[in-house]
């Protein structure tokens, strides 16, 4: 039989079938933040039971951690507490822990494929949505809820009914300055939020073998923004030159035993799937949201579509348009702008920061611009300082902060002001996700670097003139 990348993972990782009822799934890796995990772990510990495996279990703290000053203490209390909870739990239960300060400390997103143990043909689950993220190296990954989080902890297992088979397809090349983040916001926008709900999406064509795995990461970290499971990309040269020697992958014997298996991880010629959907690379140009949720993305060259133009949903796309102020029709280039935020599980690596800095090179920040430049991870500072890019960062006139989600969502400190607009590179724009009143225009890393120098939604490509003049 015929199998594609998704069910050759799944079906190795199947413990027990349940007749007209879901699957009992293996888990390989187990990502745990200090967000979802205290009640899961407080569950545990009032049933009298302990972690399963310690050691397929890791632990950092992300989303309540300030950007800046992490060498004091916490002021929210709340924050202060998740956190201290995080690091209890994970001591009491022999996890390893990744706190504030600590080398390998980051986005959970982000820590875990630049350490290995992110890898080919595993199941890897966190208590966060964007677990999908971890996809883009021919992984089955997706987040979960609080209950499902105890009953990995304890069991090492879950039970999931087996998501139907999605095939997005994408040949031909990329025009100048779209990025990966634009790929992934052009399907949402031709999908809907919607569009993939009940499947696991596996991404093929040129476009994906073509882009790095950094890009890649991207791409499967929106897959849960169109609606589905998750999103995975088959592992290839690419793949394996990452994860070689990092940490936590495998070495010498295990190494070759493992890639014997890596090696098998992609769909068969005549699998089918149950839904195929395919778009030509160079459609694409670079992508900005309008309203409150990713779908609602247009190219950065158009005009806001009219709600005459859709299938249906008026009075909510026009309530979307009323929370951001804008008008049907309205272009987005130039629209006054006051922050911007690079950063998150979704653009918080190197590349990114890479991206961001090439536009902004002998350049100066706008000055009524707040920017927030956050890495991803200690590793990814680590790097941006080694390539010179914070001489860069300076020079124009930015700060680098620490790392954490930061301004992705309102949970800590990096909040964006009730009536402000911030040219984000997170993954949602939902009303009230960067904080109470604030209106988020998803874009990628070019996108936001151009917004932040001119102080208004730019096109990057304009900049991009200027340099080759």
């Amino acid at each position: 039989m015929k199998k594609t990348l998704f069910d050759k993972v799944w079906d190795s990782h199947v413990i027990r079938s349940i007749d007209k009822g879901p699957d009992v799934l293996f888990i390989d890796r187990h990502l745990v933040h200090e967000v979802t995990s205290p009640v899961a772990f407080l569950g545990l510990k009032n049933r009298a039971s302990k972690v399963l495996y310690p050691n397929r279990t890791f632990a950092t703290a992300d989303h309540n951690t300030p950007t800046i000053n992490q060498h004091l203490p916490v002021q929210d209390p709340l924050s202060a507490n998740q956190l201290r909870a995080l690091e209890h739990n994970a001591i009491e239960n022999n996890i390893p822990y990744w706190g504030l300060g600590h080398e390998k400390n980051g986005i959970v997103h982000v820590i875990g494929p630049e350490n290995g143990i992110t890898v080919p043909g595993a199941t890897i689950v966190c208590g966060d949505s964007h677990t999908s993220t971890h996809g883009a190296f021919g992984a089955i990954a997706f987040g979960i809820g609080t209950s499902e989080v105890e009953m990995v902890l304890a069991t090492q297992c879950i039970m999931q009914p087996k998501p139907k088979k999605m095939k997005i397809q994408i040949d031909g090349s990329l025009n100048k300055a779209v990025t990966p983040k634009d790929v992934a916001l052009y399907i949402i926008s031709q999908l809907s939020t919607s569009g993939a709900t009940g499947y696991f999406v596996e991404y093929a064509g040129d476009i994906f073998k073509e882009m790095s795995m950094e890009g890649r990461m991207t791409v499967c970290n929106l897959s849960i923004e169109m609606g589905a499971r998750g999103g995975m990309i088959a592992p290839d040269e690419k793949t394996y030159n990452y994860i070689k020697d990092r940490e936590f992958t495998p070495k010498g014997e295990a190494w070759d035993k493992a890639m014997e298996y890596w090696n098998t991880l992609s769909t068969d010629v005549g699998a089918v799937f149950d839904k195929e959907i395919r778009f030509n690379g160079n459609d694409i140009e670079p992508m900005i949201t309008y309203g409150t949720n990713p779908g609602m993305g247009m190219g950065i060259s158009g005009g806001i579509p009219s709600s005459g133009s859709l299938e249906g949903g008026v009075a909510t796309y026009k309530k979307s348009l009323d929370y951001m102020n804008f008008q049907e029709g309205d272009n987005m280039l130039g629209k006054s702008i006051d922050f911007v935020f690079l950063g998150s599980c979704t653009n918080g690596r190197i590349e990114d920061f890479r991206a961001f800095t090439s536009i902004i090179k002998g350049r100066k920040k706008a000055e009524h611009v707040t920017a927030w430049l956050v890495p991803g991870s200690h590793k990814v500072e680590e790097a941006i300082r080694e390539e010179g890019l914070l001489d860069i960062i300076h020079q124009a006139g930015f700060e680098l902060r620490e790392p954490g989600c930061s301004a992705c969502l309102a949970m800590n400190d990096d909040k964006i002001p009730a009536g402000k607009y911030a040219v984000s590179t997170s993954n949602r724009n939902f009303e009230g996700r960067q904080g109470p009143g604030s209106r988020t225009l998803l874009a990628s890393p070019l996108v936001a670097a151009a917004a932040a120098v001119t102080g208004k939604v730019t096109d990057p490509r304009e900049l991009m003139v200027e340099e080759s003049v």
